[in-house]
This record gives C-alpha cells, structure tokens and sequence, in this order.
C-alpha cells in the first residue's frame, strides 16, 4: 500500500473516544466533600420517607434527615401524603450528625429564614399587600402575613387614629411592613399610607367634577381669624376668605358664623387641589330688588282730582 493511501485511510478512521479524567468530575467531587455548616441551608432529593421522617440524598458524602416535627408548621400536615421520593427540599442544618452519620435538618427553619427575608423585601420595596384583621388587642389589631402573626397599631389601620379597633375585626385592609426582627420575630404592619394614599385619589377625582359657580350647602368645620373652612355636602373641605363671608365688613368670622352652621356657599375658584367659597356671592344672588308696584295686574287707575281733594277742609 503506497504511503498517500496509508494516510487517507488514517484520515478516515474514527477518531478515538475522548477519555474522561478527573477533572470532568470536579464539580460533583467539591460539591461531595464541601464542609456543612450548622446553619447552612441545603438542597436535597427525598430518597425516603417513614411515618416519622424524611431522607434527603444531599450529593455529598452524607446525608440528610428530617423529622416530622421540622417539616411543617401546620398541625394538619400529613407527612406521607405531602412528601414523596423525588422531590427537592431545601432545608436548614441543625445538627452534623444524627448518630448514624446523617446531618439532622429542618424545613421549617428553612422557609422560616426565607419568610423573614422575604418581609425584609417587602419592607425595602414598600410591597402592599391586603390582610385581614383577626383581632382587637391592646394598642391596636393583629393580622397574619405569610402565616407570620402581625401588629398593627391602631395609628396606622387607618388614614387617623382609631379609637374603636374592634370594629375593624373581620376587616381587610391594604397594609405595608414597616418593622420586620426575625430575631424577636417582631413583624409590625401599616395601612395609614395605603389609606391616605386612596383618600388622596378620591379627593382628587371628586375636586376634577367641582366646577367653579356651583352652589352648595355645607356645614362650617371651624372658624380661623382669616375665615372659615366649610365642609361641602360632597365631603370636600373649602375656605371662606373672611372678605367673602359677608357683603358687610366683619373683623372676625365668629360675628356671623358658628361652627356646626348650616350654610350655602359658591365654589368660587379650584386650584391646587383645594377649594375657595363664597358666601357673600350667594347672598347677593338671592337679595331680592327694590320693591316696584305691579301695576299690570292691579286693575285701572281710577283716582281723580275729585278724590285727591275729597275730604279736605278749605
């Protein structure tokens, strides 16, 4: 065989199979023989599961288990019809060794830390999140958030203050987390912004169809030396500048308005969200004009010179 076909057939001969090496394996061979920490959090497939408790195939040179009691926080949890061979659970090592070699973990410190982190999130980002209120404690109400039990003070289940927080048991509310200590296990929620935040909206919306000229009724909320401001039978709140209370010149607005008054007033301007009324445009409106005779339907004119004079003695 000439040397040219010695070299094409060694051109067309299948190329030897690569040979695996130690360094294929690295990641798995760290991975197995990486040092667990108590406190590490973990990632295993259940290999096994008992009435009492749960193997965990870690990848590494030890394994896992998981005792019933540190699966879950809820009483009604039934290990053997949650939990099956192939699944992934991630866990929190509690213990390095069971006795038999195993690291002892616990699912529940596990999605504990993650619940924590998770209100630290939401407290960064300012999330809202809707809770119902369970029940009136001292100071202010309690709610639930991810399972976690929470206060809410009762300065900040509403836009104001509450006095009667029972009467919002059963309620549910827009809240924020504004205090979140895993170590004290302290979560602490508001609804004051979410509630200031709608209000804001609505009034907003309810000032865009005011329309400058409409005649209201309201009721006077409170009397300053610059004027009074009145509430508006739409629940708006305007001022009556002192100069627009009265068509007469008044040092104070307490000479002709009481708080708590029935009045009638004009949306005289709308600007920046807030309202200006008029009294005074309203009380010229209704002043009734000079009084004029009527004479159209009050018959003929019947005096006469004879009757201007009757009676009078010359």
């Amino acid at each position: 065989m000439s040397e040219e076909n010695l070299n094409r057939n060694n051109e067309t001969a299948e190329a030897p199979e690569k040979q695996e090496s130690m360094a294929d394996y690295a990641d798995e061979l760290e991975k197995s023989f990486r040092k667990i920490r108590v406190g590490d959090m973990v990632t295993g497939t259940v290999a096994g599961v008992t009435d009492t408790q749960v193997m965990l195939d870690l990848g590494t040179y030890v394994g896992g288990v998981i005792n019933k009691a540190d699966l879950s926080n809820d009483p009604d949890f039934n290990l053997k019809n949650e939990v099956h061979p192939g699944d992934t659970i991630t866990a929190k090592v509690m213990e390095r060794d069971d006795g038999n070699g195993n690291l002892v973990l616990s699912r529940k410190e596990a999605n504990d830390q993650e619940t924590w982190q998770k209100f630290a999130e939401m407290m960064s980002e300012r999330t809202v999140v809707p809770v119902t209120v369970l029940e009136a404690v001292k100071g202010g109400v309690t709610a639930k958030l991810m399972g976690v039990r929470a206060f809410i003070p009762a300065s900040r289940i509403a836009a104001s203050y509450v006095e009667d927080t029972s009467e919002w048991v059963g309620k549910t509310i827009d809240a924020t987390v504004i205090e979140a200590d895993p170590d004290k296990k302290r979560l602490v929620l508001s609804g004051r912004e979410t509630a200031r935040a709608k209000e804001a909206e609505d009034k907003k919306k309810r000032i865009a169809k005011c329309e400058v000229g409409s005649v209201m009724s309201g009721t006077v909320e409170t009397l300053k030396p610059y004027g009074a401001f009145i509430t508006l039978e739409n629940g708006l709140s305007g001022l009556c500048h002192i100069s627009q209370i009265s068509r007469k010149r008044i040092s104070h607005p307490s000479a002709v308005l009481k708080e708590g008054q029935q009045v009638t007033v004009k949306i005289i301007a709308v600007k920046d969200g807030k309202l200006s009324l008029s009294m005074k445009d309203v009380e010229k409106n209704e002043a009734p004009d000079d009084e004029v005779p009527d004479y159209e339907n009050s018959g003929e004119l019947t005096t006469t010179l004879g009757d201007l004079f009757k009676g009078l003695k010359l």
